[in-house]
């Protein structure tokens, strides 16, 4: 792992960086069309509203390299908090080196402060790298699928 990688809460200076790991992301879930002002957005609300949601980054050299991102719901199956993470890219060059790893057990460490019960993690089904990854680090598949309907 290289050394010199801190492990951190988002800031609005990083948004630039993490809507480029967002197009990244987005090239491997063709469910979603990459479109830089849409994921600006987003990752603006993800911060605006801090203690329901966590932005986490990995950053070298005041380089941001990777980022996750989670926010809190009710489940009424654990009668209590559960939390879903979303978006884990590790920009290419650093894959491979335990920062996405860093980056879930921050987010763990931020939802057990939160009281949450249960994690969920939403992957594409067609990543098999990321899909080994999340499994060697304990996550279980579910008989749960996702389903979606554009409103707006």
């Amino acid at each position: 792992m290289e050394f010199g990688i801190v492990i951190r809460k988002a800031r609005a200076k990083d948004i630039e960086a993490m809507v480029g790991l967002l197009e990244l992301l987005f090239k491997i879930e063709t469910d979603f069309d990459f479109d830089w002002d849409k994921q600006r957005r987003g990752l603006e609300m993800m911060l605006d509203e801090e203690n329901h949601r966590c932005l986490i980054v990995a950053e070298l050299h005041q380089e941001i390299i990777g980022m996750c991102s989670a926010q809190l719901l009710v489940s009424t199956a654990e009668g209590g908090l559960k939390s879903i993470i979303e978006d884990v890219v590790i920009a290419k060059s650093f894959r491979g080196q335990g920062v996405a790893k860093r980056l879930l057990l921050k987010l763990e460490e931020w939802a057990l402060n939160q009281g949450v019960k249960r994690l969920d993690l939403v992957a594409d089904r067609h990543n098999g790298t990321a899909l080994r990854f999340y499994k060697n680090m304990n996550w279980q598949s579910t008989d749960l699928i996702c389903l979606q309907k554009k409103l707006l």
